[in-house]
């Protein structure tokens, strides 16, 4: 269980990331055309994971719209964008705001949050994820680890991408 902190207040997330060097765990989201999907969608490319509480919050849409900017200039890597927000919400939010670079998925009815430990079992935002990154090679071993201490602050870009070499 990681402790964490929501405006100024203690939370905490069902567990821990997973470890470096590990391979990273299947998973089951949602997509905006309500299809589930795996892990295999990475398919060969480099994972970056933005996962974040959800979509409404100021944070965590610039945390998508910042990905979605260094998303353009990557090569092999998909960044995926993970919230419990419905995959409506998702779509709508990426219309909105002219987001093309990534994807989105939904975790509304998979245990992708339970699966990392990030879901949030305490305070106001308990059953939504906190927010994280993960970094993934080609064959989905992790480089890189993000539990972000204080949900409303943005992750660390430059070390997610750095991750990727």
């Amino acid at each position: 269980m990681a402790t964490l902190l929501h405006r100024g207040v203690t939370v905490h997330s069902a567990g821990e990331l997973p470890p470096l060097g590990k391979k990273l765990r299947p998973f089951i989201l949602t997509g905006a055309d309500l299809t589930d999907f795996g892990s295999e969608i990475a398919a060969g490319r480099r994972l970056v994971l933005n996962i974040f509480p959800s979509l409404d919050t100021g944070t965590c849409a610039m945390s998508v719209r910042r990905f979605n900017e260094l998303a353009a200039g990557l090569t092999d890597t998909l960044v995926l964008c993970v919230s419990a927000d419905l995959p409506y919400a998702h779509k709508r939010f990426c219309v909105a705001e002219g987001i093309q670079n990534v994807t989105t998925g939904s975790s509304f009815r998979s245990g992708f949050g339970l699966d990392f430990g990030l879901t949030l079992v305490d305070g106001p935002m308990r059953g939504l994820l906190s927010r994280a990154v993960i970094v993934a090679d080609r064959d989905l071993t992790i480089l890189h680890t993000e539990q972000v201490p204080s949900i409303n602050q943005e992750p660390d870009y430059v070390a997610a991408l750095a991750a990727l070499g």
